[in-house]
């Protein structure tokens, strides 16, 4: 028999409502009923596409006794970090203040009265191992700690809150916001990219990457330089990157950039296409990396835009070999044993195919092989038709065949649904509006620098889907199931939206964007600027669910909310010339300027921030030089058109509010524009 999560919208939810567990979603409803009934909260926080939530829930989840044990005792809420990342971003400190570290499923209880955790963990088996304990016995000794040792209860919680409350107060320094700190901020990220152990992960980073891709340009950071080209070969040339049939995975399990945890994320995919659409207009024209680009955009349009124009949130890394499998297994869409390849591939095509890519016949994952190219350049016509007929063997026909590829919405639908070849990984088909704006910025840019239609069709079809169907009446939400909007929006929604508006105004200079991204700001202004100190608030709602707020500021797998935010302020006061949204840039920089002082490494979108406040560069020009303009990469620099300029003018060039001559030649402008970023020579 189903629990009530059968009738939650979220994948992640729903992929727990045959558990035996009466889990609860989290609302006022359950938050009341622990209360009442004086029982400790059990909160689990996972997302659709998490390795290890997939495993607790057919394991711990589905055990009839821990099941009776916890229904008994305790009130079980399920949270979709991907809905709530600010209940997500709060229970995940408190676990690292606890623990020392943090991870998916977050597995937390908490007082009934207050909210306030005493214990918590990640992944829980159901017998004893790997150094944890068994889920049913923590279960009866956390159940025994909550109701016979008050005291003790009271002290955990009472420290865990203090310290809690103690996070949300933001260092208070004099630091000035100089060049001086810029570059500390630099070749902080710099190291931090350089920095890849033998046998850790590798992520992408592309918050660290993209500060140090544009602070490359400043004197004295030539490293920055090297750093940021090393990390755009390890995504266009590792197995990160689906080289078969586009979009980027989530991260490897080593450091070679080998082998990837395969789920893909929209929220990866659109910083990758931003990032490596700007190293290309820097001068790093690999031609593996515009065959990145051309196949993350292909496999966006293929399998994660829904009929409306918005952009899925994320394909599982498993997926089922056969329709009588019980559990599907990591990366089987994606992977090819040595004697796959035999059959598909003629001799010819394998032998060219294993001199540009990793492949043997002990495989490099589990004895398959996962394609990783050895250089990069144009691959040959023999490897692209052995790529080619793999694409074919994965999806039943050609790429010019399938242009649109069905989501398999949940593993019922996987298994049962005629696939014309290998079975799909699962598609969380929720948007997201953060998200969604980080890919339709990567689009934005990618338009810009190749002159690419299709990417900057994609990219207005959401940004329109976004206005109409996101910010209704005065609203803006986060989440839209089926054409339904919910979820008041979050900070990272706000600020990644309005970056994005600004950067589709920045490539045709269409007024509507502008007028869309000052009209945001203005919203995101009034419900969630800290008028005390500056900054902007996670979300609303600190009298009602949440125990505490919070100001993001730590760059993770996606920008922080206020390094953004602070950037789209100085955009905005360049591009309209009011005072207003520079005054409050500096008082969010002067907020967290402790932190950008003490906490470099936690926070390169910060920099990047920083980085509009002292170089941000205004100019404006006809259309025929925007365009020119548009291509190259200058990274602090808003572009602004002008038909009205003198006879012999070109383009006029302003840093800040301040103005040099009329550019006159095309070299002029250029000296300008690397003066006002301030490149030396």
């Amino acid at each position: 028999m189903s629990n009530r999560l059968a009738h939650s919208q979220s994948l992640y939810l729903r992929k727990h409502a045959d558990n035996p567990i009466d889990w609860w979603p989290w609302c006022e409803e359950a938050l009341t009923k622990a209360r009442q009934e004086d029982k400790p909260i059990f909160l689990s926080i996972g997302y659709s596409s998490c390795h290890w939530c997939t495993v607790m829930e057919g394991e711990a989840f589905s055990d009839g006794a821990i099941a009776a044990l916890m229904n008994e005792n305790f009130l079980p809420i399920k949270v979709d970090r991907e809905e709530r990342p600010d209940i997500d971003s709060i229970y995940m400190q408190a676990l690292q203040m606890m623990t020392g570290q943090g991870g998916w499923p977050l597995n937390i209880w908490l007082t009934p009265s207050d909210r306030i955790p005493f214990y918590g963990g990640t992944y829980f088996p159901v017998e004893a191992r790997y150094g944890r304990p068994a889920f049913f016995d923590l279960l009866h000794a956390l159940l025994a700690f909550y109701r016979d040792d008050k005291e003790k209860l009271s002290t955990v919680t009472g420290r865990i809150y203090s310290a809690l409350k103690k996070s949300t107060l933001l260092p208070t320094t004099d630091t000035p916001l100089t060049p001086e700190l810029l570059h500390h901020g630099i070749t902080t990220c710099t190291r931090i990219l350089q920095n890849s152990p033998p046998g850790t992960p590798s992520f992408p980073m592309i918050p660290y990457a993209a500060v140090v891709a544009s602070g490359s340009r400043l004197a004295g950071q030539g490293d920055a330089i090297a750093a940021a080209q090393h990390r755009g070969n390890a995504i266009a040339l590792g197995g990160i990157c689906d080289h078969v049939a586009g979009g980027f995975h989530r991260y490897t399990v080593d450091a070679t950039w080998t082998v990837p945890h395969f789920e893909k994320m929209l929220y990866d995919n659109g910083q990758i296409l931003e990032y490596l659409a700007n190293l290309w207009s820097s001068g790093h024209q690999d031609p593996a990396y515009h065959r990145a680009i051309q196949g993350a955009i292909a496999w966006l349009a293929r399998e994660m835009t829904a009929p409306a124009g918005y952009f899925y949130a994320a394909q599982d890394a498993d997926s089922f070999r056969t329709p009588d499998d019980a559990e599907p297994e990591e990366g089987a869409f994606y992977v090819w044993s040595y004697a796959d390849l035999e059959q598909i591939l003629t001799a010819e095509e394998l032998t060219s195919l294993a001199a540009q890519f990793t492949i043997t016949p002990a495989g490099n994952f589990e004895g398959f092989n996962v394609l990783q190219r050895l250089d990069g350049g144009e691959l040959s016509p023999s490897v692209e038709a052995a790529l080619t007929k793999l694409f074919t063997v994965r999806y039943g026909a050609t790429p010019e065949q399938v242009t649109t590829f069905p989501p398999a919405a949940d593993n019922h639908a996987a298994k049962t649904h005629p696939w014309p070849g290998r079975i799909p990984a699962v598609t969380d088909t929720k948007m997201i509006a953060a998200w969604n704006s980080l890919m339709i910025s990567g689009l934005a840019r990618v338009a810009a620098v190749f002159e690419d239609e299709q990417a900057w069709l994609l990219a207005i079809e959401a940004m329109g889907f976004l206005v109409r169907s996101q910010w209704l009446d005065g609203q803006f939400y986060r989440l839209n199931y089926h054409g339904v909007a919910s979820v008041p929006a979050q900070a990272e929604d706000y600020a990644l939206t309005i970056k994005a508006l600004l950067d589709l105004y920045q490539v045709r200079q269409e007024e509507d964007w502008k007028t869309a991204a000052i009209a945001l700001q203005a919203e995101f202004d009034r419900a969630l600027w800290c008028e005390e100190s500056g900054g902007y608030f996670n979300a609303v709602g600190a009298d009602q669910d949440l125990i505490i707020r919070e100001r993001s500021y730590i760059d993770n797998a996606t920008p922080a909310a206020n390094g953004v935010a602070l950037a789209n302020l100085v955009r905005l006061a360049v591009l309209t010339e009011e005072t207003r949204y520079l005054d409050r840039a500096e008082q969010g920089l002067l907020a967290f300027s402790g932190v950008l002082q003490e906490m470099p490494s936690a926070c390169p979108s910060l920099f990047g921030a920083l980085d509009w406040w002292l170089y941000g560069t205004t100019v404006r020009s006809r259309p025929e030089q925007l365009h020119d303009l548009n291509r190259q990469f200058w990274p602090v620099a808003l572009y602004r058109l002008d038909t009205e300029l003198p006879e012999e003018a070109i383009a006029l060039v302003c840093k800040g509010f301040t103005c040099l001559p009329a550019s006159i030649t095309p070299d002029a402008l250029n000296r300008q524009l690397r003066q006002c970023h301030g490149i030396p020579g």
